[in-house]
């Protein structure tokens, strides 16, 4: 279910709620070549399912940074902001992927927001709290903090 907030404004009088879940997508190997082809990252954890699965985690994983690429797709479908000029992500406070994915995991998106202020310029500066988890994995494979500036229409 997407949140649908309208107007920047409405982030300040929602901090620390969570925005909700993603639905849950798969991670399979296709995904995993196609994004190593993209950035030329081809370690054999990722992208040799032979020798991965001798390896320490048994089959090939997902990128950390595959996995980060998919928090805008995944965050679209837990919120959307109307009533907005435009929007500009800022970047990130922190990053960090404290387990793996497994290639063929479900994965989603949790997010809840940290904070918001005015920042001039007509723009209110959004930080979101991520998680990207595996479905039925005791800790998250990606926790974030997102940074949004969302300017006033």
């Amino acid at each position: 279910m997407t949140t649908t907030i309208d107007g920047v404004d409405r982030f300040q009088s929602m901090v620390g709620e969570h925005l909700g879940y993603s639905d849950w997508v798969v991670v399979d190997q296709s995904r995993i070549d196609r994004f190593a082809d993209a950035t030329g990252d081809h370690q054999w954890i990722h992208v040799d399912p032979e020798r991965a699965a001798k390896g320490p985690f048994g089959r090939t994983i997902a990128h950390g940074y595959l996995t980060l690429s998919l928090v805008p797709w995944l965050l679209a479908e837990v919120v959307r902001v109307e009533g907005v000029a435009f929007a500009v992500n800022y970047g990130c406070n922190k990053v960090r992927f404290p387990a793996p994915v497994p290639v063929g995991s479900e994965v989603r998106l949790g997010a809840s927001v940290a904070s918001a202020e005015d920042v001039g310029g007509g723009a209110v500066q959004v930080v979101l709290d991520v998680t990207v988890e595996v479905r039925g994995a005791g800790k998250p494979s990606c926790a974030a903090q997102l940074v949004y500036r969302y300017y006033r229409a």
